[in-house]
Protein backbone atom coordinates (compact mmCIF):
# COMPACT_ATOMS: atom_id res chain seq x y z
CA UNK A 1 0.00 0.00 0.00
CA UNK A 2 1.18 3.48 -0.79
CA UNK A 3 2.49 5.55 2.09
CA UNK A 4 3.29 9.22 2.40
CA UNK A 5 6.13 10.91 4.22
CA UNK A 6 5.47 12.10 7.76
CA UNK A 7 5.44 15.76 8.80
CA UNK A 8 8.92 17.11 9.40
CA UNK A 9 8.12 18.65 12.80
CA UNK A 10 6.44 16.11 15.05
CA UNK A 11 4.51 16.96 18.16
CA UNK A 12 3.80 13.26 18.76
CA UNK A 13 6.18 10.45 17.82
CA UNK A 14 5.29 6.81 18.38
CA UNK A 15 8.08 4.32 17.70
CA UNK A 16 7.79 0.50 17.50
CA UNK A 17 4.98 0.48 20.07
CA UNK A 18 3.88 -2.92 21.29
CA UNK A 19 0.99 -3.52 23.68
CA UNK A 20 -0.30 -6.82 25.06
CA UNK A 21 -3.68 -7.27 26.72
CA UNK A 22 -4.43 -10.46 28.60
CA UNK A 23 -1.19 -11.91 27.28
CA UNK A 24 -2.23 -11.41 23.66
CA UNK A 25 -0.56 -8.88 21.35
CA UNK A 26 -2.84 -5.98 20.40
CA UNK A 27 -0.34 -3.51 18.94
CA UNK A 28 2.59 -4.96 17.00
CA UNK A 29 5.33 -2.41 16.37
CA UNK A 30 3.23 0.66 15.65
CA UNK A 31 4.96 3.84 14.55
CA UNK A 32 3.36 7.16 13.65
CA UNK A 33 3.74 10.92 13.98
CA UNK A 34 1.37 13.83 14.41
CA UNK A 35 2.51 17.38 13.73
CA UNK A 36 1.38 20.52 15.49
CA UNK A 37 -1.44 22.01 13.44
CA UNK A 38 -2.45 18.68 11.89
CA UNK A 39 -5.65 16.65 12.06
CA UNK A 40 -4.66 13.00 11.67
CA UNK A 41 -7.36 10.36 11.36
CA UNK A 42 -6.89 6.90 12.86
CA UNK A 43 -8.81 4.39 10.75
CA UNK A 44 -9.39 0.65 10.81
CA UNK A 45 -12.04 -2.01 11.35
CA UNK A 46 -13.49 -2.62 14.79
CA UNK A 47 -11.18 -4.43 17.17
CA UNK A 48 -7.87 -3.66 15.46
CA UNK A 49 -6.40 -1.66 18.34
CA UNK A 50 -7.40 1.98 17.70
CA UNK A 51 -8.64 2.57 21.25
CA UNK A 52 -5.67 0.71 22.72
CA UNK A 53 -3.30 2.89 20.71
CA UNK A 54 -4.91 6.08 21.98
CA UNK A 55 -4.78 4.74 25.55
CA UNK A 56 -1.11 3.86 25.18
CA UNK A 57 -0.28 7.31 23.80
CA UNK A 58 -2.02 8.92 26.78
CA UNK A 59 -0.13 6.68 29.22
CA UNK A 60 -3.15 4.66 30.35
CA UNK A 61 -2.38 1.34 28.63
CA UNK A 62 1.11 0.06 29.53
CA UNK A 63 3.34 -0.80 26.60
CA UNK A 64 5.47 -3.92 26.32
CA UNK A 65 8.01 -2.21 24.08
CA UNK A 66 8.58 0.94 22.07
CA UNK A 67 8.37 4.63 22.85
CA UNK A 68 5.85 7.46 22.88
CA UNK A 69 7.26 10.99 22.80
CA UNK A 70 5.46 14.32 23.08
CA UNK A 71 7.57 17.33 22.11
CA UNK A 72 10.56 14.97 22.14
CA UNK A 73 10.09 13.79 25.73
CA UNK A 74 9.02 10.28 26.72
CA UNK A 75 5.91 9.76 28.83
CA UNK A 76 8.07 8.71 31.79
CA UNK A 77 10.19 11.85 31.52
CA UNK A 78 7.14 14.10 31.35
CA UNK A 79 5.41 12.66 34.40
CA UNK A 80 1.67 12.46 34.94
CA UNK A 81 0.98 16.13 35.67
CA UNK A 82 3.00 17.53 32.79
CA UNK A 83 1.51 14.94 30.44
CA UNK A 84 -2.00 15.99 31.51
CA UNK A 85 -1.11 19.61 30.78
CA UNK A 86 0.00 18.72 27.27
CA UNK A 87 -2.33 15.89 26.21
CA UNK A 88 -6.13 15.81 26.49
CA UNK A 89 -8.24 12.75 25.76
CA UNK A 90 -11.88 12.38 24.78
CA UNK A 91 -12.84 8.75 25.27
CA UNK A 92 -15.47 6.96 23.23
CA UNK A 93 -17.58 6.19 26.31
CA UNK A 94 -16.44 8.68 28.95
CA UNK A 95 -17.69 8.27 32.50
CA UNK A 96 -18.41 10.76 35.24
CA UNK A 97 -20.87 10.98 38.16
CA UNK A 98 -24.35 11.65 36.71
CA UNK A 99 -25.03 14.37 39.29
CA UNK A 100 -21.97 16.38 38.18
CA UNK A 101 -22.92 19.62 36.45
CA UNK A 102 -21.44 20.35 33.03
CA UNK A 103 -19.55 23.39 34.32
CA UNK A 104 -18.03 21.30 37.11
CA UNK A 105 -16.96 18.65 34.60
CA UNK A 106 -15.34 21.21 32.31
CA UNK A 107 -13.52 22.85 35.23
CA UNK A 108 -11.85 19.49 35.89
CA UNK A 109 -9.89 20.18 32.74
CA UNK A 110 -8.08 22.92 34.63
CA UNK A 111 -6.87 20.53 37.37
CA UNK A 112 -3.46 19.77 35.80
CA UNK A 113 -2.71 23.51 35.74
CA UNK A 114 -3.55 24.14 39.41
CA UNK A 115 -1.02 24.03 42.20
CA UNK A 116 -1.40 21.72 45.19
CA UNK A 117 -4.64 22.56 47.07
CA UNK A 118 -5.18 25.56 44.79
CA UNK A 119 -8.71 26.57 43.78
CA UNK A 120 -9.84 27.67 40.34
CA UNK A 121 -9.14 31.30 39.58
CA UNK A 122 -11.18 33.80 37.61
CA UNK A 123 -9.01 32.91 34.62
CA UNK A 124 -9.77 29.21 35.01
CA UNK A 125 -13.51 29.92 35.00
CA UNK A 126 -13.10 32.10 31.91
CA UNK A 127 -11.20 29.33 30.11
CA UNK A 128 -13.91 26.81 31.05
CA UNK A 129 -16.67 29.11 29.76
CA UNK A 130 -14.81 29.64 26.51
CA UNK A 131 -14.33 25.88 26.15
CA UNK A 132 -18.06 25.31 26.62
CA UNK A 133 -18.87 27.95 24.02
CA UNK A 134 -16.51 26.40 21.50
CA UNK A 135 -17.85 22.91 22.12
CA UNK A 136 -21.44 24.13 21.80
CA UNK A 137 -22.55 23.32 25.33
CA UNK A 138 -22.52 26.69 27.11
CA UNK A 139 -26.29 26.53 27.48
CA UNK A 140 -25.89 23.26 29.39
CA UNK A 141 -23.53 24.62 32.06
CA UNK A 142 -25.96 24.11 34.95
CA UNK A 143 -27.34 20.77 33.72
CA UNK A 144 -26.38 17.51 35.43
CA UNK A 145 -24.64 14.99 33.19
CA UNK A 146 -27.31 12.42 33.96
CA UNK A 147 -29.95 14.60 32.28
CA UNK A 148 -28.08 14.97 28.97
CA UNK A 149 -28.46 13.13 25.70
CA UNK A 150 -25.53 11.19 24.30
CA UNK A 151 -24.61 14.00 21.93
CA UNK A 152 -24.78 16.62 24.68
CA UNK A 153 -22.52 14.50 26.90
CA UNK A 154 -19.97 14.26 24.09
CA UNK A 155 -19.92 18.04 23.74
CA UNK A 156 -19.39 18.40 27.50
CA UNK A 157 -16.43 16.03 27.51
CA UNK A 158 -14.92 17.75 24.47
CA UNK A 159 -15.24 21.03 26.38
CA UNK A 160 -13.38 19.50 29.33
CA UNK A 161 -10.56 18.50 26.98
CA UNK A 162 -10.43 22.02 25.52
CA UNK A 163 -10.23 23.49 29.02
CA UNK A 164 -6.94 21.65 29.47
CA UNK A 165 -5.47 23.85 26.71
CA UNK A 166 -3.59 20.84 25.34
CA UNK A 167 -0.88 20.77 22.72
CA UNK A 168 -2.14 17.34 21.62
CA UNK A 169 -5.78 16.25 21.51
CA UNK A 170 -6.70 12.55 21.28
CA UNK A 171 -10.29 11.61 20.45
CA UNK A 172 -11.88 8.17 20.18
CA UNK A 173 -14.89 8.19 17.83
CA UNK A 174 -16.11 11.64 18.97
CA UNK A 175 -18.94 11.73 16.40
CA UNK A 176 -20.38 8.26 17.00
CA UNK A 177 -24.19 8.40 17.15
CA UNK A 178 -24.26 12.12 16.34
CA UNK A 179 -26.44 13.54 13.60
CA UNK A 180 -24.92 14.92 10.41
CA UNK A 181 -24.90 18.54 11.59
CA UNK A 182 -23.24 17.67 14.91
CA UNK A 183 -20.63 15.57 13.12
CA UNK A 184 -19.72 18.48 10.87
CA UNK A 185 -19.61 20.94 13.78
CA UNK A 186 -17.33 18.64 15.76
CA UNK A 187 -14.84 18.26 12.92
CA UNK A 188 -14.98 21.96 12.08
CA UNK A 189 -13.94 22.58 15.70
CA UNK A 190 -11.03 20.16 15.30
CA UNK A 191 -9.97 22.04 12.16
CA UNK A 192 -10.10 25.33 14.09
CA UNK A 193 -7.96 23.88 16.88
CA UNK A 194 -5.43 22.63 14.36
CA UNK A 195 -5.28 26.10 12.79
CA UNK A 196 -4.32 27.37 16.25
CA UNK A 197 -1.42 24.89 16.42
CA UNK A 198 -2.98 21.95 18.28
CA UNK A 199 -2.10 18.47 17.05
CA UNK A 200 -5.16 16.24 16.70
CA UNK A 201 -5.29 12.45 16.45
CA UNK A 202 -8.86 11.20 16.08
CA UNK A 203 -10.16 7.66 15.67
CA UNK A 204 -12.87 7.76 13.02
CA UNK A 205 -15.29 5.05 11.92
CA UNK A 206 -16.73 6.93 8.93
CA UNK A 207 -14.20 6.91 6.08
CA UNK A 208 -15.94 9.68 4.15
CA UNK A 209 -15.96 11.93 7.23
CA UNK A 210 -12.27 11.27 7.80
CA UNK A 211 -11.50 12.04 4.17
CA UNK A 212 -13.35 15.36 4.33
CA UNK A 213 -11.60 16.73 7.42
CA UNK A 214 -8.26 14.97 8.03
CA UNK A 215 -4.93 16.13 6.63
CA UNK A 216 -3.56 12.60 6.81
CA UNK A 217 -5.01 9.24 7.75
CA UNK A 218 -3.35 6.29 9.46
CA UNK A 219 -4.84 2.88 8.67
CA UNK A 220 -4.50 0.26 11.40
CA UNK A 221 -5.17 -3.45 10.83
CA UNK A 222 -4.45 -6.44 13.06
CA UNK A 223 -2.35 -4.30 15.36
CA UNK A 224 -0.13 -2.89 12.63
CA UNK A 225 -0.18 0.28 10.54
CA UNK A 226 -0.68 -0.76 6.95
CA UNK A 227 -0.96 2.65 5.25
CA UNK A 228 -0.28 6.31 6.01
CA UNK A 229 -0.96 9.21 3.70
CA UNK A 230 -3.44 11.73 2.49
CA UNK A 231 -7.06 10.54 2.35
CA UNK A 232 -6.82 10.27 -1.44
CA UNK A 233 -3.76 8.02 -1.13
CA UNK A 234 -5.15 5.69 1.53
CA UNK A 235 -8.92 5.62 1.06
CA UNK A 236 -9.16 3.71 -2.20
CA UNK A 237 -11.50 0.90 -3.22
CA UNK A 238 -8.62 -1.59 -3.33
CA UNK A 239 -7.26 -0.72 0.13
CA UNK A 240 -10.71 -0.62 1.73
CA UNK A 241 -11.49 -4.06 0.30
CA UNK A 242 -8.19 -5.53 1.50
CA UNK A 243 -8.48 -4.16 5.03
CA UNK A 244 -12.23 -4.04 5.67
CA UNK A 245 -13.26 -6.86 3.34
CA UNK A 246 -15.91 -4.57 1.88
CA UNK A 247 -16.67 -3.92 -1.77
CA UNK A 248 -16.99 -0.16 -2.17
CA UNK A 249 -16.94 2.51 -4.80
CA UNK A 250 -14.78 5.55 -4.10
CA UNK A 251 -15.81 8.72 -5.88
CA UNK A 252 -14.52 12.24 -5.38
CA UNK A 253 -16.34 15.26 -4.03
CA UNK A 254 -17.13 17.70 -6.86
CA UNK A 255 -15.91 20.74 -4.88
CA UNK A 256 -12.92 19.75 -2.72
CA UNK A 257 -12.08 16.39 -4.29
CA UNK A 258 -12.02 14.36 -1.07
CA UNK A 259 -12.88 10.66 -1.42
CA UNK A 260 -16.47 9.59 -0.80
CA UNK A 261 -16.96 5.93 0.06
CA UNK A 262 -20.20 4.17 -0.86
CA UNK A 263 -21.09 0.46 -0.85
CA UNK A 264 -20.69 -1.09 -4.28
CA UNK A 265 -23.75 -2.61 -5.91
CA UNK A 266 -22.60 -6.10 -6.79
CA UNK A 267 -25.62 -7.42 -8.63
CA UNK A 268 -25.34 -7.48 -12.38
CA UNK A 269 -27.07 -4.61 -14.12
CA UNK A 270 -29.59 -5.40 -16.78
CA UNK A 271 -30.67 -3.42 -19.76
CA UNK A 272 -34.41 -2.87 -19.97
Amino acid sequence: MRTASSPTTSLLTVSDLRVNLGGAPVLRGVGLTVAAGEVAGLLGPNGVGKTTLLRAISGVAPSAAGHVQVHGATLAALGRRRLAQMVAVVQQLPEAPPELRVEELVLLGRTPHLGLLARESTRDYAIARQAMRRAGCAMLAERALGTLSGGQRRRAFIARALAQEPALLLLDEPTANLDVQAQGETFELLRQLAAEGVGVLVAVHDLTLAAAYCDRVVLLHEGRIVAVGTPAEVITADIVHRVYGAHVDVIHHPVHGAPIVVPARLEATRDH
